[in-house]
């Protein structure tokens, strides 16, 4: 039985049956050479949005559409994994102008913020891959199930704080920078960081499994999911530490 990931764009079943292809197998090299190629993208897209901002240009547009366009993108390429190969590059630009627009707004409020947020997110990444290379943290089933249910909570909250905010509403601590505001804060970036081993594993397990050559792409798609993820909530919690100084 292949393990389960927290990413949602990562779940079981998904290399269940695929076998060979007549392109050949997934390998971790390759998803690592696809990854970096979907990070360049990404990171070409962020650095366009914020270079636009920088010249004083209204990147707003950029970053409702890049979000818009990318989530669409996301439903495509979760549900029909063989369009990967050529929706993830364009999922890519699309969340690099939507980071680019969101880090040079909260850099705006608070200087430095950006790099901060980047560096502590590469740290964590190269933590975790560390601890799961050498199995101190391992994969195991309960584990597995115990990062699942935190994200899908996580995801449930997020749901309802958007609904209620066409109300004038909000979730209670979940915006603010009071102490349980930043322990919430912690909360969520921890469980986003777990769901990092889950995608190594995961894409480990695939390419064990001989899944075709496509799920490289969709490899570093999902791995890429849990990243931007991760960098956003890295931005939402220093701007709510940097804030009551």
């Amino acid at each position: 039985m292949l393990g389960r990931s927290g990413n949602p764009t990562l779940k079981e079943g998904t290399f269940q049956g695929k076998g060979y292809s007549s392109q050949g197998a997934m390998t971790i090299e390759g998803t690592v050479n696809k990854t970096f190629i979907t990070l360049a993208i990404l990171l070409g897209g962020a650095f366009a949005a914020w270079s636009m901002h920088a010249d004083g240009q209204n990147v707003f547009p950029f970053a409702i559409g890049g979000a818009i366009a990318g989530f669409i993108l996301a439903l495509i390429i979760s549900f029909k994994p063989t369009t990967a190969p050529f929706l993830v590059p364009v999922y890519a630009a699309c969340e690099g102008l939507f980071l680019g627009a969101l880090s040079a707004n909260y850099e705006a409020l608070y200087n430095g913020i950006t790099l901060q947020a980047a560096l502590l997110t590469m740290c964590v990444f190269l933590a975790l891959l560390f601890a799961y290379k050498t199995r101190i943290i391992k994969a195991t089933r309960n584990f597995r199930l115990g990062v699942f249910a935190a994200t899908a909570g996580i995801a449930l909250v997020y749901l309802v704080s958007f609904i209620l905010g066409f109300f004038g509403l909000s979730v209670p601590y979940l915006h603010d920078n009071s102490l349980l505001g930043i322990g919430i804060s912690v909360v969520i970036v921890i469980v986003a960081a777990l769901n990092l081993v889950l995608d190594f594993d995961f894409i480990e397990e695939g390419a064990r499994h001989g899944a075709p050559k496509y799920m490289e792409w969709y490899g570093a798609f999902g791995l890429m999911v849990t990243l931007v993820w991760l960098y956003i909530e890295m931005l939402r919690l220093l701007s709510k530490l940097i804030s009551r100084d």
